[in-house]
């Protein structure tokens, strides 16, 4: 056996053996994230229908953060997300490409405009595609500001998510998963149960299965999305989901899907579908 091939039969056993192995630490169920002492969120809640025999409830990753994590959304001047959430509002407002117009030009208030928007998506557009909030906003940016598209993980996306993501805080996730986007729906699915790489682990392996789980040093919550785009404290930076999803797919020693590709899209859907019923978070805090 190669050495390469040693390597990996050993990271497989290890992951195996780790996931196996988990220590259990249950999350702090009694918590209540109250934001700016007037905003309570719904942070546990019935698990959707589609959800039966797999998770009788649908708890946010808040739950499995320590409690000075915890804290730091409960107070916009003391989340740094909102560092990001001020690049996105000027954003916003600034006049880009040919046409001489800005978001606000069409839309006008963000407050007003976009609230509620975060919640429903990803959702399929009026062709029949499947879109996230990212495909939305480089189509505004390419076919009605004249503008160049950005970059799917580039931090002028990021904030601007961030701070579209936040008029919509407090509201209940509400994607369709019926009608046009069924097919979609049951794409990510599939993708979701799918086991990938060289540990063999699939999204379920961790976020299902061992949720509540300490896998090395990582408290295993369930994956819910409702937060994102999120602010990790490990990599001091505003995070999209796309690349979480990225990251996952690429720690299990595969190939992982494009950000902003078809894979990932349908993905979106079926894991927001998991946590219809919760507040929308973003931007939150996790570690």
């Amino acid at each position: 056996m190669t050495f390469r091939a040693k390597k990996t039969a050993a990271l497989a056993i290890a992951m195996s053996f780790a996931i196996g192995n988990t220590a259990t630490a249950e999350p702090d169920l009694d918590a209540v994230l109250v934001i700016n002492d007037e905003l309570e969120m719904v942070t546990i809640t019935e698990a959707p229908a589609h959800l039966e025999g797999a998770l009788d409830q649908a708890i946010s990753g808040w739950h499995f953060r320590d409690a000075a994590t915890r804290r730091l959304e409960t107070d916009d001047f003391e989340n740094p997300a909102f560092l990001h959430v001020e690049q996105g509002l000027t954003a916003w407002e600034t006049v880009e490409g040919t046409e001489g117009e800005s978001c606000a030009s069409c839309h006008g208030s963000i407050e007003e405009s976009m609230k509620g928007l975060r919640a429903v998506l990803p959702k399929v557009n009026a062709d029949g595609e499947l879109w996230s909030m990212e495909n939305y906003i480089n189509d505004c940016r390419e076919n009605r500001m004249g503008a160049e598209a950005w970059g799917w993980n580039t931090a002028p996306m990021r904030d601007m998510t961030a701070a579209i993501a936040l008029q919509s805080r407090g509201m209940p996730v509400n994607v369709a998963i019926d009608g046009p986007a069924q097919p979609y729906w049951e794409q990510g699915k599939e993708l979701y149960y799918k086991r990938h790489g060289l540990l063999d682990l699939s999204c379920a392996s961790c976020h299902e299965e061992n949720n509540g789980n300490y896998i090395r040093a990582d408290h295993l919550s369930q994956g819910q999305i409702n937060g994102f785009p999120v602010y990790r404290l490990k990599q001091s930076n505003m995070i999209s989901l796309h690349n979480r999803f990225y990251g996952c797919v690429r720690d299990t020693r595969a190939e992982s899907y494009e950000r902003g590709g078809p894979e990932f899209r349908a993905l979106e859907l079926y894991v927001a579908s998991r946590g219809n019923g919760l507040s929308v978070e973003a931007p939150s805090v996790r570690n």
